[in-house]
């Protein structure tokens, strides 16, 4: 077996646990319920990310060098976090403390880089420009760190995305990377319905933006969607992923009941059975 098919396993096994991890919390939370829909489409892409892309260490949280996750859509916290605890900054004891009083993981991300939650996030549109803000300081101070900024394709709806989008091609952050959960959901239903965004990727291009387009649960292409070389320089790039929103249990697949909802022992059980076949 070759580096790269070994990589692709891990990945793939990483993803798995993951999804198992955020169905516990999501039961663990009780009547609270969780966001556990739009987690489960990222989670795929967080596994990739911090588990074969980002240049991250748990021991040294405040590294100058580190890449930055920005997680814009923060109803997608358990992908965060549990991508968050595969590589190091929590144990699986904290995150059973999710959506208990006092706990630092709260239904959206709270900021606290100590433990590589980057930025608080829960307000919809705000994300990418953090994230110009962040990538423009690294390169003023001619840091070599990649930012990403994870986003919905809900959440793309807001206007703020777009002003971000301009002034990051203005701006020439070739070390931005923009990803789009596209699940095709938002809370109030199909995107299409709500507000068509007709094309992402002629969107994006017509604003200045290296675009990519992606399965968002083909592990090997993402891989290769944020490593491969930058056709254009000087600019930034947008990964367009088309996902699924509940990937991997089949009742709450592109089940928008699923967005945020309680989770019973026995939907728990068959979503565990799922994950296992």
């Amino acid at each position: 077996m070759g580096e790269r098919e070994e990589l692709i396993n891990k990945l793939r096994a990483m993803a798995k646990r993951m999804r198992r991890t955020a169905l516990a919390m999501t039961l663990g939370a009780g009547p609270h319920g969780a966001h556990v829909g739009p987690s489960l489409s990222i989670i795929d892409i967080c596994a990739v990310l911090y588990g074969g892309v980002m240049q991250i260490d748990p021991r040294n949280p405040l590294w100058t060098e580190r890449d930055r996750f920005l997680l814009s859509k923060g109803h997608g916290a358990l992908g965060l976090y549990t991508a968050l605890a595969e590589t190091g900054f929590f144990t699986r004891e904290e995150l059973n403390t999710f959506e208990t009083p006092e706990t630092l993981l709260s239904g959206q991300p709270a900021m606290c880089v100590e433990r590589g939650i980057e930025i608080s996030s829960g307000s919809l549109g705000l994300g990418l420009s953090i994230g110009i803000g962040v990538a423009l300081a690294g390169k003023k101070a001619q840091r070599r760190y990649n930012t990403y900024v994870l986003m919905g394709d809900g959440e793309c709806n807001e206007g703020a995305v777009w002003e971000a989008a301009m002034a990051a091609a203005h701006f020439k952050l070739d070390r931005l990377i923009a990803i789009i959960d596209a699940n095709g959901l938002q809370s109030d239903g199909l995107c299409s319905t709500v507000m068509d965004m007709v094309s992402h990727e002629a969107k994006w291009r017509s604003f200045g933006w290296e675009t990519r387009c992606v399965d968002g649960h083909d592990v090997s292409a993402l891989l290769d969607a944020f490593t491969a070389t930058r056709k254009t320089p000087n600019c930034p790039l947008v990964v367009i992923a088309t996902t699924v929103k509940g990937r991997g249990v089949s009742f709450m697949e592109n089940n928008n009941e699923w967005h945020h909802n309680r989770l019973s022992q026995a939907q728990y059980g068959a979503a565990l059975q799922e994950l296992a076949d």
